[in-house]
């Protein structure tokens, strides 16, 4: 139920559209929790039909109306609720270990080319984080610039960071055993 919360986070902050809600999660989270316009949609009619969100049609006259949903009160207890739960470690599925496992049928040239490609992805990535970077995590809250949802908002982009970082070393340190493996 982390996509609900998550709308129910943005909701939260102010009154949006589902389009809004998009353009939140690619700009705003989109480093750790992907979210098409047909998960948000469908999760906002969920959250509606369950009291958690209210929505309401705003005309408009040179273009389509907009439906804009707001949190009601029910829903505010309910995202409160789940910020004080602890979580369940995710389940993590990576494909490219997938294709490492499996593997032994290739050439070391062929598996290090696919390696050497992800480590030019997660690197590429990990240079787009850097440029989200505005403050050290050692800033002081309420130095200017720096407000605590501010510096809560730069521990998930380190942790991001760190991830990135790690999977980059550990694609390193393949890529050397794959050169000396015997063909």
């Amino acid at each position: 139920m982390s996509l609900a919360h998550a709308i129910l986070g943005w909701l939260h902050k102010e009154p949006m559209t589902g389009y809004d809600l998009k353009k939140q999660f690619d700009q705003g989270v989109g480093y750790f929790w992907l979210a098409d316009q047909m998960q948000i949609y469908r999760t906002l009619d969920r959250l509606v039909e369950q009291g958690y969100a209210s929505v309401h049609e705003e005309i408009q006259h040179a273009r389509p109306n907009r439906k804009v949903y707001t949190v009601t009160e029910i829903g505010r207890v309910e995202f409160r609720r789940w910020l004080t739960e602890s979580q369940d470690l995710p389940l993590f599925r990576d494909p490219l270990l997938i294709q490492v496992f499996f593997a032994s049928i290739l050439s070391n040239v062929e598996i290090i080319q696919l390696l050497e490609q992800q480590r030019t992805a997660h690197s590429e990535r990990l240079a787009s984080y850097q440029q989200l970077v505005h403050f050290p995590l050692d800033a002081l809250v309420g130095t200017p610039g720096v407000s605590r949802r501010q510096m809560l908002r730069r521990l998930t982009l380190e942790q991001g960071l760190k991830r990135e970082q790690a999977y980059i070393d550990w694609l390193e340190e393949a890529i050397e055993v794959v050169r000396r493996l015997p063909e």
